[in-house]
């Protein structure tokens, strides 16, 4: 029999251990993680506030800025505290959650991603139909359904990651408990764990991921058979938006959990990490603002009406 001690906690190193980094670093990510918080709750309250946002595709937006506050705040204030006190020491169990509120929320993200694939492809192949097809009832099961789909997941990754044993180092080199770093520093046999991880990444991922192209390329395939300039314009301001936040999203996600853990290199992962759990969410309400005009009259409309009630003419 093999003795062993289960670790209690961990201690993750962080972005940088360089000094005259850290300061810079924790007032850069604090602006991120403002302007995402500021920007994905600001983008919740206009959806909820204009009635001509009361519509299937900014139902999936808003829930996609929730998930994107939730993922974000499960990594961001540990990572600004890492670069303060340096090394961050976190509890088992806080470990285990912060784990599993990531991965719940970004594969919930991943099928909101697609949810919103198939609502696009609703309105610009099936425009008579849409409203029969994407009712509020229709909306309301694909949204659970990703939800549901995003917690079962994580609860499958994150309970195969701490069954098992952590003898050996508990120094996660990483600035968040992700499932990959935690999972090397395991002294049990994770080569089944390895397994489950990516083929139930790429099951998640391509799943979605083929959604997303199947639908698109109805998308793509009805709007060159467009005539009107007009029809291709508003059909193609209504694509782009999603089209480059699934681009840069499914990159992030692809790179980082397609591979085995011997494939990984920490000081690169964590680059990836930085941008998918802390600039994605920023750039989310942005990108989608910058784009729609519908958003940007709602959000003209809620300037003048501020402007009006403050006595400003």
């Amino acid at each position: 029999m093999e003795n062993r001690t289960e670790a209690t906690e961990f201690i993750l190193l962080g972005l940088t251990n360089a000094p005259d980094l850290q300061i810079p670093l924790f007032i850069i990510i604090s602006l991120i993680y403002f302007i995402n918080v500021v920007g994905n709750l600001g983008m919740i309250v206009l959806i909820l506030w204009d009635s001509r946002l009361h519509t299937p595709m900014y139902c999936f937006l808003a829930n996609l800025s929730l998930v994107d506050i939730f993922y974000s705040s499960a990594v961001t204030p540990t990572v600004l505290a890492g670069l303060l006190v340096g090394k961050k020491v976190v509890s088992h169990n806080a470990c285990v959650a912060q784990m599993f509120i990531f991965a719940a929320f970004v594969t919930t993200e991943d099928f909101l991603l697609a949810a919103m694939a198939f609502d696009r492809y609703a309105a610009v192949c099936k425009p008579l139909h849409y409203t029969t097809i994407m009712t509020p009832t229709m909306c309301a099961c694909l949204t659970m359904a990703c939800y549901a789909g995003g917690f079962l997941n994580s609860f499958i990754h994150t309970g195969d990651t701490f069954r098992l044993y952590f003898c050996k180092s508990n120094v996660v080199h990483h600035f968040f408990c992700d499932v990959p770093a935690v999972m090397v520093l395991s002294c049990s046999d994770r080569h089944v764990s390895e397994m489950v991880l990516v083929y139930g990444a790429s099951f998640v991922i391509c799943s979605a991921l083929l959604l997303i192209l199947i639908s698109y390329t109805f998308i793509f395939i009805t709007i060159f058979k467009m005539r009107s300039a007009a029809g291709y314009q508003k059909a193609m301001s209504t694509c782009v938006s999603h089209f480059t936040a699934v681009s840069i999203f499914y990159g992030t996600l692809i790179f980082m959990y397609l591979q085995p853990s011997s494939s990984h290199s920490m000081d690169t992962d964590k680059t990836v990490s930085v941008f998918y759990t802390m600039v994605i969410p920023m750039l989310n309400p942005v990108v989608y603002s910058l784009r729609n005009k519908e958003v940007k009259s709602a959000f003209k409309k809620v300037v003048e009406k501020t402007k009006y009630s403050l006595g400003f003419r």
